[in-house]
């Protein structure tokens, strides 16, 4: 939806309130593909779920940024949103113990700086769409070791 925004003619504060828009439902699907996947989506059983919920309410400040660069510097406000998503990574990777998150988080905001300074914000919006392709993949193949692991 992001990369469909960036790519209109739209004026730059249009894009970026449809962008923010555009994140309002990633809980919701998170939640709607976690049932079809029949994932348990909230472990209340598990001490370390309240962390998680933590660290997923912590993004919500680090958007803050997000929201001042919204008017102050609307053609970068996109790349500090990835920036933030990449960042927003880490502590995952103690809570799942998974090298895919740790890499990722820093990764993200790195390309993100760098993608988002020389191209225009569509090319960042596609670069965001490989690297969540590539992130799911990885975790998969994280997911199915970890699996064989245990069977061992």
């Amino acid at each position: 939806m992001v990369l469909i925004v960036q790519l209109t003619d739209l004026p730059i504060l249009t894009k970026n309130l449809l962008t923010f828009c555009c994140t309002a439902p990633l809980l919701p699907i998170a939640f709607l593909i976690s049932k079809i996947l029949k994932i348990q989506f909230q472990d209340k059983s598990n001490p370390l779920n309240y962390l998680g919920i933590l660290f997923s309410a912590n993004q919500m400040i680090y958007l803050l940024i997000a929201m001042w660069i919204y008017p102050t510097l609307p053609d970068k406000m996109l790349m500090v949103i990835a920036m933030i998503f990449g960042a927003h990574l880490l502590p995952y990777s103690w809570l799942y113990n998974s090298k895919t998150y740790m890499v990722l988080s820093i990764i993200i905001p790195i390309l993100s700086l760098i993608v988002g300074l020389n191209f225009a914000n569509y090319t960042l919006a596609i670069m965001m769409i490989l690297i969540e392709i590539i992130f799911s993949v990885l975790l998969s193949f994280e997911n199915k070791r970890i699996v064989n692991d245990y069977v061992q």
